[in-house]
């Protein structure tokens, strides 16, 4: 089962009624949605309107964030790549720099050794 489940709705009142249909079938299948876990984004080309205030629905409050990693990519609500470009080659250089000691090993091939600088870790 998975850990996150991610809801997208264009606008709070559909967001809310997505919210309450998931809450009548969280029932039927034994679900707990933690609302202490649960997070919202709100996206918009508006700086202004990326609120990160907290949101009521449903009677519960939810926290705002400004970005979340969701199936290993960052996500933020200015629709921006350059954090995940840059979270991306900040995660390759530490894994390269975590194996370096293999890449100097001379018990390895050059063949061995450049699989493995080509297999994405």
């Amino acid at each position: 089962m998975p850990d996150d489940i991610l809801v997208i709705a264009r606008n709070i009142p559909a967001l809310e009624a997505m919210c309450a249909e998931i809450s009548r079938e969280e029932g039927r299948v034994d679900l707990v949605i933690n609302p202490d876990k649960t997070k919202y984004m709100r996206f918009s080309a508006s700086p202004s309107r990326r609120s990160l205030k907290g949101a009521a629905i449903n009677g519960v409050t939810y926290e705002g964030v400004a970005e979340f990693i969701y199936l290993g990519t960052l996500i933020s609500n200015d629709n921006s790549v350059e954090k995940e470009i840059q979270r991306r080659i900040l995660t390759g250089n530490g894994t390269y720099f975590a194996a370096i000691s293999l890449f100097k090993s001379r018990f390895l091939s050059r063949a061995s050794k450049i699989i493995l600088y080509k297999t994405p870790i």
